[in-house]
C-alpha cells in the first residue's frame, strides 16, 4: 500500500497540530457553503459550536480577506472569491497528479491493469490507465468513451448520485426509460447495493472471461468523482476477488484522502 502522507492523528483519530483561529475559519466557510444563505454572526456562531465574541474576529478577517462579505442586513455571505481560486487549476489535472502513483502501486500489487474513469457529457471517459506488468493483460484506451449503464464506472457514478439527480440523468441521457419495468426496477436494486457496499464487480458482463472491480474515489455527492476500476482475464489460478476488491477499495480511499475529497 502506499504510504500515507496524510495529517498526523493522535490513538483517537484527531489532529496531533491544530491551528485553532484557522479551524474556525474553515468551520466558517464550509458552513456557508452547505447552507447557501446569509447568516448572521450569531446564527453562525451557534451553528459552529463558538460564542458570538470568539467567532467575531474570525469573521472581520475572512471579510477583510475578501471570503466573506456582509449584507446590507449585516448577515454574511460567501463571495465568489472561492470560485475564482477553485478555476485556476483543473481538478482533473490535480486528480491525476495524485492518483498516478497509487494506479501504479496498486497495479504492481494485483498484477492486473487499472484505470481511472469520469462521468463527462452522459458518457464514461476513461483518464488514465496503468497497465498490468504481465504479458497478457487487459487494456482500455485512454480517452475512449463507455455508455453508463452498461459499464462498472457508470453504475458506480449513478450509485453516487442521489436519487432526483439519478432519475435526470438517467432520463437526458440514457435509454432506460425504453427497458421493460421489471429490468429498470432490477437495476435501480443493484445500484442501490452497489451504493451499500461501496464497490461494484462485473463478471463475464461484457466480455467473456473478463472481470471489473471497481469503487468511487472522491465524495458521493461531490462535483469532482471518479472511478477506479482494476480489470483482468480470468485464468486458471485465480485472481481472489475478495483480495482485489480490497485492495481497489484500499487503494481508492488513499486517492480520495490525498486529493482532499475522503
Amino acid at each position: 500500500m502506499p504510504g500515507d502522507r496524510g495529517t498526523k492523528t493522535n490513538a483517537d483519530g484527531t489532529p496531533k497540530y491544530t491551528v485553532p483561529a484557522l479551524d474556525k475559519a474553515f468551520d466558517v466557510i464550509e458552513l456557508l457553503a452547505e447552507r447557501a444563505v446569509s447568516m448572521n454572526q450569531g446564527d453562525i456562531a451557534r451553528a459552529v459550536g463558538r460564542s458570538p465574541s470568539e467567532i467575531f474576529r474570525t469573521l472581520t478577517a475572512l471579510e477583510a480577506r475578501r471570503y466573506l462579505r456582509r449584507t446590507e442586513g449585516g448577515q454574511y455571505r460567501l463571495t465568489l472569491k472561492l470560485f475564482d481560486l477553485s478555476r485556476m487549476h483543473s481538478p482533473h489535472d490535480e486528480l491525476l497528479r495524485v492518483a498516478t502513483p497509487v494506479m501504479r502501486a496498486l497495479s504492481e500489487e494485483v498484477g492486473e491493469t487499472c484505470h481511472l474513469s469520469i462521468l463527462r457529457d452522459g458518457e464514461v471517459v476513461v483518464l488514465a490507465q496503468h497497465e498490468s506488468p504481465k504479458p497478457i493483460r487487459l487494456s482500455i484506451e485512454v480517452g475512449s468513451r463507455h455508455p453508463p449503464l452498461t459499464t462498472t464506472s457508470g453504475r458506480l457514478f449513478l450509485s453516487g448520485m442521489d436519487e432526483d439527480a439519478r432519475a435526470a440523468f438517467l432520463a437526458e441521457h440514457t435509454p432506460f426509460a425504453t427497458w421493460p419495468d421489471d429490468v429498470r426496477q432490477s437495476f435501480l436494486t443493484r445500484l442501490r447495493s452497489v451504493a451499500e457496499r461501496g464497490f461494484e464487480v462485473a463478471d463475464g458482463e461484457r466480455f467473456v472471461g473478463g472481470m471489473d472491480v471497481g469503487t468511487l474515489v472522491g465524495g458521493r455527492s461531490g462535483t469532482v468523482s471518479a472511478a477506479l476500476i482494476v480489470a483482468t482475464l480470468r485464468s486458471a489460478d485465480g485472481p481472489d476477488q475478495a483480495g482485489l476488491v480490497e485492495a481497489v477499495r484500499r487503494h481508492g480511499a488513499v486517492i480520495s484522502e490525498r486529493v482532499g475529497l475522503a
